[in-house]
């Protein structure tokens, strides 16, 4: 039980501390402001979304965790997203659009198959991913990584943030910021 409790925290975390850096990249780059002043501003939120996530009910009492045969999708749909994206050149748009739909029909294929009725929803989170700018994943295999580890958000998330829009959407923004901030830090 301390184990499940220690992944939802670390999630809720994860979460939390992109948004800051985020907050934090928007604030210094917008405003002329000094190191203190945005420090203080981010306390600020910081506080506010702690107890935004202690306050409201974003999560069901139970754990469960996605199987990994199903998020090991999740990188197959942001590469084929990228793929239409970027190298056929039709645009983020029409290329989640794509392999969207594609993937909700899956499960017309065997209709009795729980695993089919699984798989459109790691593809679509893949397809927030494909969605990039080739200036952000500049390489397939920055793909395949930020994939990769929105495979593993989506898995230990599935009972976190249950019931609030655009969970699919963070989980790939976490992945991609978190791939393209170790990308800056090692170059």
């Amino acid at each position: 039980m301390k184990r499940h409790k220690a992944i939802r925290f670390f999630m809720i975390m994860i979460v939390m501390l992109l948004q800051l850096l985020f907050l934090a990249w928007i604030i210094k780059d917008k405003f002329e402001i000094s190191n203190f002043t945005a420090l203080m501003i981010l306390g600020c939120i910081a506080l506010l979304l702690l107890m935004g996530y202690k306050y409201l009910d974003l999560h069901h009492d139970d754990f469960k965790y996605e199987e990994i045969v199903v998020v090991i999708w999740v990188p197959i749909g942001a590469l084929l997203c990228f793929l239409i994206n970027v190298h056929l050149n039709l645009g983020p748009v029409i290329a989640a659009g794509a392999i969207g739909t594609a993937a909700s029909y899956l499960p017309l294929i065997n209709k009795k198959s729980n695993y089919l009725k699984k798989l459109p929803v790691p593809i679509y989170c893949g397809t927030f991913i494909g969605m990039s700018s080739e200036l952000i994943l500049s390489s397939l295999s920055f793909v395949v990584v930020a994939g990769i580890l929105a495979g593993i958000f989506l898995m230990l998330s599935k009972n976190i943030f249950l019931g609030i829009g655009g969970k699919l959407g963070t989980i790939a923004f976490a992945s991609v910021v978190f791939i393209t901030f170790l990308n800056w830090i090692t170059t």
